[in-house]
């Protein structure tokens, strides 16, 4: 499988994959909704699954001596180093805004979410999804990408409008605060959906692979 991955990087990957990582900076943006971060590095890894059907890499990745279920882990692995690349990256600048920022009007003054351990485990969960709806329903056929992805965009729409109401229900306002107020709950959250996230995309690969391998190419 690692040659599988490197194969995945160097050659099916489109650069939109890596250039969509800047959009970790929307992190920063106040007045803004921040989970859109999360939807743009997924809309770049989705640009690596169109940029491989158009160049068949999946009839020719099966063509190779290897097992099926090996492709699958491989588009997996890649799917979840661009997403790690892109956590990290809103992680240092959420540690930003709640330390040397944490003061700033801007973000003091922000109606919207905050960058806070929960804005992080909605990028999870909205992660999650891409791997469970895009992922999983590419596997369904091993070329249809548009109403996976549209499934996908759905559920990131109803993910943001939750984490944006949240903090204006009575008892959560604290999850809007700059400094991040609470932080132990937060935490655990954040904890929970790293779990979360663990689970469903190891059970997707998993039922990604089964349904790859009943697929006659």
């Amino acid at each position: 499988m690692k040659n599988l991955l490197i194969k995945e990087m160097r050659l099916a990957s489109s650069p939109l994959s890596f250039i969509f990582l800047v959009a970790s900076l929307m992190t920063m943006l106040p007045g803004y909704p921040i989970l859109m971060s999360a939807f743009f590095i997924c809309f770049g890894i989705f640009h690596s699954f169109q940029n491989a059907r158009e160049a068949n890499d999946t009839l020719y990745s099966v063509l190779l001596p290897v097992k099926k279920s090996d492709f699958v882990k491989a588009k997996y692995a890649f799917i979840c180093l661009i997403q790690l690349a892109g956590f990290l990256l809103c992680s240092a600048l959420t540690a930003l805004r709640m330390t040397a920022l944490s003061d700033a009007k801007p973000y003091v003054t922000n109606a919207l979410m905050n960058a806070t351990p929960v804005y992080l485990a909605f990028i999870l969960l909205i992660y999650t999804a891409f791997n469970i709806l895009f992922a999983g329903g590419f596997f369904k056929t091993a070329y249809k990408i548009g109403v996976p992805f549209l499934h996908f965009g759905i559920a990131v729409f109803l993910l943001t409008a939750a984490a944006e109401t949240l903090p204006h229900l009575p008892g959560l306002a604290f999850l809007r605060s700059p400094a991040g107020e609470k932080t132990g709950i937060q935490l655990l959250a954040l904890a929970i959906c790293v779990v979360i996230y663990a689970a469903a995309t190891y059970a997707a690969c998993k039922n990604s692979e089964r349904r790859f391998e009943k697929i006659d190419l």
